[in-house]
């Protein structure tokens, strides 16, 4: 039996990056898998591809900042699946050109990615607890923050402020619901070959530059490099682990 056999998750973000990296392991492992997220056509593309190995896969279009939205989704996975173990808090922005200098920035830039990166994490497990209460059995959350979180020295301070809020809801989570047999995790990407909204980073030549001269490992992380992590957090076999941060950043931090 696969780790993930009989059980379903969903996964915010899951039409690229780590989401997509994410939905396409767990399928392989047994998953059945809900893949919120927008745009449509992304996640489609991804539920076709699992759907086309035999795997299980369900496109649910979702806009995270829309409370009804996130609601319905989990709504829909658990009636589609019969119910809902794992949940990814995964989707997510980073506006790498307007997200910065602080004393500059209009607020309306800085709402708009605490409304997804924050905020809508906060909705995803506001409605991901509340199908586990009611279904019982537990079930395993999994929260992607990021390494700005810790070292603080992303320009992007709205981004970073909002994955380190992050690892706040995940201990308190992992607290407070420990009791209903729910576990939290957070994990902390580091630098990946493309960001969230690559196509608005100002130089990307010059970041992965940068960035390779400043990772051990001597290279920039892909969505792969970080899906076992959040796969294996989510499964029973880490079914000690709660409340942790766990880092995968090829050495930088």
């Amino acid at each position: 039996m696969t780790a993930f056999e009989g059980k379903s998750v969903l996964i915010t973000g899951g039409g690229s990056g780590i989401g997509a990296a994410t939905a396409r392991l767990m399928a392989e492992a047994g998953a059945a898998v809900a893949l919120a997220g927008i745009p449509e056509a992304g996640i489609a593309a991804i539920a076709a591809e699992i759907g086309g190995k035999g795997g299980r896969a369900l496109a649910i279009p979702t806009d995270v900042t829309i409370e009804g939205d996130i609601e319905a989704a989990i709504a829909k996975a658990a009636a589609a699946f019969g119910r809902v173990d794992c949940v990814v808090a995964n989707a997510g922005i980073q506006r790498h050109r307007t997200d910065v200098n602080l004393p500059e920035m209009d607020m309306a830039e800085w709402e708009l990615t605490q409304d997804v990166n924050l905020r809508g994490v906060v909705r995803t497990c506001k409605h991901a607890l509340a199908q586990m209460l009611r279904q019982g059995g537990g079930g395993s959350i999994v929260i992607v923050s990021s390494i700005t979180a810790l070292s603080g020295r992303s320009a992007n301070v709205s981004y970073m402020t909002a994955k380190s809020g992050l690892l706040g809801l995940n201990r308190h989570i992992a607290v407070h619901y420990a009791k209903h047999g729910i576990r939290c995790n957070a994990v902390c990407p580091g630098a990946l070959e493309q960001t969230p909204d690559w196509d608005d980073h100002p130089n990307p030549a010059r970041r992965r530059e940068m960035m390779e001269r400043a990772i051990p490992l001597g290279r920039l992380g892909t969505p792969e490099d970080i899906a076992p992590m959040i796969a294996f957090l989510a499964s029973d076999a880490a079914g000690y682990a709660t409340g942790g941060q766990f880092v995968v950043d090829g050495g930088i931090t």
